[in-house]
């Protein structure tokens, strides 16, 4: 008998290890396939493909299962053109100013720049924020824990539904991203972790010519 506040564990499935290998196989070359892009189609996406893969982020572990991150899902051209005017307004600063040239430089290969039409295009912006803390009933504040820890993984777990569902997505982080407070009047408990931009690639998109480590390089058994 599980003690009090616990559930016996009745949704394991164990796999013969065969047939562990070649899903864990099969993952791979299907993770292997996404990329990120910049170029992204006008083509509207069912929202409830978006709302399977935001119930597919919020299966993520998070300390003490706090859950500390909130979804806004920007469809909104009007939200979404403010969004881009401010964004943009913040890259130009940052391309511009002689303090982040050397971060600009290792851009390069990418071939990002002060302009992101992107925020325009692409049919949604999921914009995440992490919950810095909560508010008990009687006001107090609510501590939470491994707050950027727990929004990563939930962000990565996002990342790969969108794929899994044959979306593309963009990671975007503004140089400053307090704007995104303002516009998407979320409460000062909340800071912006990402913009995930979601949609159909373009017909004509291209992606930069990067590898990714191999395993030797990045992971050390013990």
């Amino acid at each position: 008998m599980p003690k009090k506040g616990f559930l016996p564990l009745t949704n394991y499935r164990e796999y013969p290890v065969d047939e562990m290998k070649q899903r864990a196989s099969e993952f791979y070359a299907e993770m292997k396939r996404r990329q990120t892009v910049r170029q992204f189609s006008d083509r509207p996406v069912p929202r409830d493909i978006i709302e399977d893969c935001l119930c597919t982020a919020s299966t993520a572990p998070s300390g003490a299962n706090m859950q500390p991150w909130s979804f806004v899902i920007v469809s909104d051209d009007i939200v979404k053109r403010q969004i881009r005017e401010a964004a943009e307004k913040v890259e130009h600063e940052f391309y511009e100013s002689d303090s982040t040239q050397t971060w600009v430089k290792a851009l390069d290969h990418l071939g990002t720049d002060q302009n992101k039409p992107f925020l325009k295009t692409a049919p949604y912006l999921i914009v995440i924020f992490s919950q810095i803390y909560s508010f008990l009933s009687d006001g107090r504040k609510k501590k939470h824990y491994y707050v950027t820890e727990s929004v990563g993984i939930a962000t990565g777990m996002l990342i790969a539904a969108v794929h899994h569902a044959g979306l593309a997505s963009l990671t975007y982080t503004p140089s400053k991203m307090r704007f995104l407070n303002k516009i998407l009047s979320r409460p000062s408990n909340e800071k912006p972790f990402m913009i995930l931009v979601v949609g159909y690639p373009a017909e004509d998109t291209v992606v930069p010519a990067i590898r990714k480590k191999a395993l030797e390089d990045s992971a050390i058994f013990i």
